[in-house]
């Protein structure tokens, strides 16, 4: 029997409709199967859907499943911020002094609200040198130093690669990209070049059926760690990234570091209000 239930879709990492990177939301996921849920995602096709949950931890505002068309997530960012802006829009949940707990697989996430946009905070992350050539073989453009697996939740494949024209006009091999972190049991690879202030970031899931993400904020979590952990930022910096332009998108990520801790954020417009039936 098919329940009616809340639905939002939200452009993330945007305020523009249509340009930014779209997360599902059913906003009263009680009582869905594990099954259901990833039917649900795999129905919506998009990168990622999720479900609102009452919280099961103290101090959480409430909880929330994440689905790839394929699997599910302990952790992703443009669903973390699309889900945060959805909840405070449906009022089943009131920032307080301008912050918000979520729950999800990998733990408690501490979410900041502000006027026109929100940020997260990374809740971990972890990086290991990838040795192995094949790390990035798959890129048809010249990389910068070694790649690292950088743990956010999600297990991101980061490398820099030399120049934004090299990055924007990339030629890939996603064969040869999946055959790699698959096995591996990685998320996809995110991808970025900085030339002074200005930063671009590519991330590819082909394994996942996500050829390209069009606006990755676990992608640029991962990538911000990479930079930090190179030295190329440090504490009480700040930029501002791109993606998405490669896929007919404009998203634009902050990225803030108040020691080691690294916040990701975005603003948020939602496209549909409506109902789903599960």
């Amino acid at each position: 029997m098919t329940v009616s239930r809340r639905f939002a879709q939200v452009d993330v990492f945007t305020a523009i409709p249509l340009m930014g990177n779209p997360v599902a939301v059913v906003l009263d996921g009680e009582g869905l199967s594990d099954a259901q849920m990833q039917a649900m995602a795999a129905w919506t096709n998009l990168s990622e859907t999720t479900f609102v949950l009452p919280p099961t931890q103290a101090g959480a505002d409430y909880r929330v499943r994440i689905f790839t068309p394929k699997t599910e997530l302990p952790f992703a960012g443009h669903p973390t911020l699309g889900t945060a802006h959805a909840v405070i829009e449906a009022g089943l949940a009131t920032p307080r002094a301008g912050r918000l707990v979520q729950e999800c697989k990998v733990g408690l996430v501490d979410l900041t609200v502000g006027a026109d946009r929100l940020s997260f905070r990374l809740p971990r992350y972890a990086l290991t040198e990838l040795t192995d050539p094949e790390a990035t073989a798959w890129i048809n453009a010249p990389v910068k130093g070694a790649a690292q697996a950088v743990d956010v939740g999600p297990v991101w494949l980061v490398a820099e690669v030399d120049g934004i024209d090299a990055l924007e006009n990339l030629a890939h091999d996603e064969a040869r990209l999946a055959a790699f972190y698959v096995p591996k049991g990685m998320t996809g690879a995110t991808l970025y070049a900085a030339e002074g202030e200005r930063v671009v970031v590519r991330s590819f899931a082909p394994g996942d059926g996500i050829p390209e993400d069009p606006v990755c904020g676990s992608g640029n979590g991962a990538a911000a760690a990479f930079r930090l952990a190179a030295g190329q930022v440090g504490d009480g910096d700040s930029y501002r990234a791109s993606q998405g332009r490669q896929v007919g998108r404009d998203g634009w990520i902050d990225v803030r570091f108040e020691g080691v801790d690294i916040h990701i954020g975005g603003q948020c417009v939602t496209v549909i209000n409506g109902t789903a039936q599960i």
